[in-house]
């Protein structure tokens, strides 16, 4: 068994991890929270995807199911309708695919995908253990408790971020029991998946336990509803600004990849976020003294 305090990798899914990373999402489908039915088309999806990675997205994460809290699945055959063809038009950039089904991720990585990403933490699926360790491809395992539709119910815990890291990892040695290699297993504290409001704010203060399990660490905070309460803004297409300010809080406390929807703010703030930090920053800052 791995225990923490481990270095991580210096790269992963053939991406440096010398800088932070933004992933962006790219959902296929007419529900998801924040933007279902903006890109439901192939067309529309395939538009977006390229757009994403004008603005400075490293991944795509492309999905074909929501999976909001309450949200209801969709056959692992509609999935795939959705989300194969634009896999294929974008299978040039790193892809990842969001799915939790086995048969998707199969056909996903055949269509051009690179990354598994599973909400379930391969636990959905029976045969998606299998598969992953099979195609030796790099996946994303996400802490969530129970399904979509029941995890609101089970966001009962004494103490959030130690039970979320216990939990995460008994997920990690499942995978590295099953045979995925430990350097293509990325992990996911999973905001907002069967954790509520402070719990989320707890959670994110423990960002750096997390970031020393010598996993590369994916922070999806994009949007999420805790964030609007602490801002006061309903509407989930406005809280960009929001999004951007706690992914930069968790870079800070060493988060790899930033999932998010907002990539050209995300990328530039990063790239800003970087000379700031970086040792030599006043050299590399123009300076205007007029």
């Amino acid at each position: 068994m791995l225990t923490g305090h481990m270095v991580t990798p210096a790269s992963w899914a053939g991406l440096p991890l010398t800088r932070p990373l933004v992933m962006g999402i790219l959902n296929v489908t007419p529900d998801s929270f924040s933007d279902g039915g903006l890109h439901a088309s192939a067309g529309a999806a395939i538009a977006a995807g390229r757009q994403m990675l004008a603005d400075g997205a490293d991944i795509l994460d492309i999905g074909g199911e929501s999976t909001r809290p309450g949200a209801v699945p969709v056959t692992p055959g509609d999935e795939q309708a959705r989300i194969l063809p634009v896999i294929r038009a974008l299978s040039g950039a790193v892809v990842s695919v969001d799915t939790r089904n086995a048969a998707t991720m199969a056909a996903a990585l055949d269509a051009g995908a690179k990354i598994i990403n599973d909400v379930s933490a391969l636990t959905h699926d029976p045969a998606a253990l299998a598969l992953v360790a099979a195609r030796a491809c790099p996946v994303v395992l996400m802490h969530m408790r129970g399904e979509p539709e029941t995890m609101n119910r089970l966001a009962v815990y004494d103490d959030v971020a130690a039970e979320v890291l216990a939990e995460l990892l008994a997920a990690r040695d499942r995978a590295l029991a099953a045979g995925v290699k430990a350097e293509n297993i990325a992990l996911d504290p999973g905001f907002g998946f069967a954790k509520r409001g402070g719990q989320n704010v707890t959670l994110l203060h423990a960002t750096g336990r997390f970031a020393a399990l010598g996993h590369p660490l994916l922070i999806g905070l994009s949007r999420k509803r805790f964030l609007g309460d602490i801002s006061g803004t309903a509407d989930p297409a406005q809280r960009d600004a929001e999004s951007l300010a706690a992914g930069l809080f968790a870079v800070g406390l060493g988060a790899h990849i930033l999932r998010v929807h907002d990539v050209a703010g995300t990328a530039r703030a990063l790239r800003v976020w970087q000379v700031l930090n970086a040792r030599d920053a006043q050299k590399q800052l123009v300076r205007d003294d007029e």
